[in-house]
């Protein structure tokens, strides 16, 4: 498993019964609140979409940035565009499709559906505080801000149900960083390979890690990615703001009760 991004890469049987069953309990009941809380009309009319930002969030987690070993979410993007239904379901259905390319088993699709909707879902509603704070005009930086609280809201999480697990992780994919000295180094010294957690079978040169240090690994790359991908979404939701408003913020949480400074000419 790795810090590139708030999914977990464990293979089936690692983690311990009752966590795979809870993570399955939450997203199905998850998942049956979003389709009765979801009108017919919003399905008919954001079907495309959710498609569109699945395949989209599908490039983006299987494509790295080597030196932090980290992928794009694009999560908080989807949520934004999508709405907090429509986002789990379309968490599961990036999750099973990442369990078929061999990101994760597939007991743990339940897991990591819970783990990539919480990021959408709160990504979602941060911009929508945001927004109503700092108004419309400055959505790219409502975007940016929701983005990196999401993400990091998220890794905790990911890293609390590695501790809950009770699996040693190991640090084989951490790019720049060397998680025995805690340490930056050169990423293309020695080779990229994927970040997993230990079995019998992983070679004994893989640093088996304790969730302290693995936790630093991950924080520490991730912040970084975090970053990138504020930026990254900052850019994307303030364009689509300019030219299609309706997009950003039909699905808003809140709306502004007045014009923030700066927003006196912008009709909400």
């Amino acid at each position: 498993m790795g810090p590139e991004m708030s999914h977990i890469h464990i293979p089936d049987g690692i983690l311990p019964l009752w966590l795979v069953a809870l993570g399955w309990v939450i997203i199905v009941g998850w998942i049956a609140l979003a389709t009765k809380m979801a009108s017919a009309e919003e399905l008919r009319r954001r079907v495309p979409l959710v498609g569109a930002m699945a395949a989209l969030m599908l490039v983006g987690m299987t494509t790295e940035i080597i030196p932090i070993a980290y992928h794009v979410n694009l999560t908080v993007l989807a949520g934004i565009l999508l709405g907090p239904w429509l986002s789990v379901i379309t968490a599961l259905v990036v999750n099973v499709m990442l369990a078929l390319v061999g990101h994760g088993g597939t007991t743990v699709i339940g897991l990591n559906s819970v783990v990539i909707a919480l990021e959408m879902v709160v990504g979602w509603a941060l911009f929508g505080q945001l927004v109503r704070l700092l108004g419309r005009r400055r959505a790219g930086m409502s975007a940016a801000i929701a983005t990196v609280l999401a993400l990091a809201l998220s890794t905790t999480l990911l890293v609390a149900i590695v501790a809950a697990g009770g699996a040693p992780a190991t640090g084989r994919e951490s790019g720049a960083f060397d998680p025995t000295t805690l340490s930056f180094h050169n990423p293309f010294g020695g080779g990229v390979v994927a970040n997993v957690i230990a079995t019998k079978e992983q070679p004994a040169a893989v640093p088996v890690l304790s969730v302290t240090r693995f936790a630093t690994m991950v924080y520490a790359l991730g912040s970084i990615g975090w970053l990138l991908e504020a930026l990254i979404i900052a850019q994307i939701v303030g364009f689509i703001a300019r030219v299609r408003p309706g997009l950003v913020f039909e699905g808003a949480p809140a709306q502004p009760v007045r014009a923030p400074l700066g927003d006196e000419g912008v009709h909400h």
